[in-house]
């Protein structure tokens, strides 16, 4: 065999094993494919295993079979008592009919703008009918049970089972966000001094009640007092009767003294004249005769 043979015959060997190769695909197990002959759909694969195709003349589409992640555009809508809040969603589905995705959408970046107006037209819609109270319950499962309903008997034209749809995120306007706080500071501010007002009031209250019971212990107390301080002179008076009964000329001197002591006080005190007198008399006598008038002495 000549040289020009066996290089047709090594040409003919990689057309051949090109061919085979291109007549052979592979599904996944993640995966379900969809066979398309000069752009007709042939056939649906959803199982997976090595399976043919035709070279040249058919194309593999191969598409997602697990759950896939779909996060729709923020969007403000009002609810029904007129209150606007911004919303976050998201949502989970999967492919269940791969020729009818492929004839409507194609690719999963054609299914998400489609998902996307769905989403965000159902929940306007849905939350223009409830009020903005039910989404911070725990009626929103339920509420969000309906909108994945409806949300998935829009999607099925598509080919694709919308198995949940959540609202990630439910947040007011700023401008609704900074007026609603400035009022919550306001009520705060009216409570603070509403408690203040109060506060003093009782403040006063208490005072004035304890003033009160201080002019009433002090007065009493005085009362006492003026009891019991007549009560000791009456007391001390009648000792000193007693005394004076039994020696009246013992309790003349100690009174005596007594004036004495309490009209002479000091050190320095000095008195100039006649030591006659009351004032004087047990000087010269002490039986307390009252002296002669003499010469002057201290």
């Amino acid at each position: 065999m000549n040289r020009s043979a066996l290089l047709g015959l090594a040409v003919a060997g990689v057309v051949l094993i090109i061919v085979a190769l291109s007549a052979t695909f592979v599904v996944d197990q993640r995966e379900q494919a969809l066979v398309v002959r000069l752009g007709e759909p042939k056939r649906t694969i959803l199982e997976p295993g090595l399976n043919f195709k035709l070279p040249l003349i058919e194309t593999v589409y191969f598409f997602d079979k697990r759950i896939l992640n779909f996060d729709a555009l923020s969007q403000e809508a009002p609810t029904l008592d007129q209150k606007q809040v911004v919303v976050e969603s998201y949502g989970k589905y999967r492919i269940v009919q791969p020729l009818v995705f492929f004839q409507t959408v194609t690719n999963e970046e054609g299914v998400q703008s489609r998902l996307s107006a769905i989403i965000n037209s159902t929940l306007r819609r849905s939350l223009g009918e409830v009020p903005m109270s039910l989404i911070l319950t725990a009626e929103r499962a339920d509420f969000m049970r309906r909108i994945t309903k409806s949300v998935d008997a829009a999607a099925k034209n598509f080919g694709i089972e919308v198995l949940d749809v959540r609202m990630k995120r439910v947040d007011l306007p700023e401008e609704n966000s900074q007026a609603i706080f400035r009022r919550m500071q306001t009520q705060r501010q009216q409570e603070a001094a509403r408690f203040r007002a109060e506060g003093g009031r009782d403040a006063q209250a208490l005072k004035a009640e304890a003033d009160k019971q201080q002019v009433v212990i002090i007065a009493d107390a005085r009362r006492q007092a003026e009891i019991l301080r007549g009560e000791g002179d009456a007391e001390a008076t009648r000792i000193y009767n007693e005394a004076y009964g039994q020696d009246p000329a013992f309790f003349d001197f100690y009174r005596s003294m007594q004036a004495l002591t309490e009209g002479l006080t000091g050190d320095t005190t000095t008195y100039v004249g006649p030591p006659s007198g009351d004032f004087f008399r047990y000087f010269g006598d002490e039986q307390g005769a009252v002296p002669s008038a003499g010469p002057a002495g201290q």
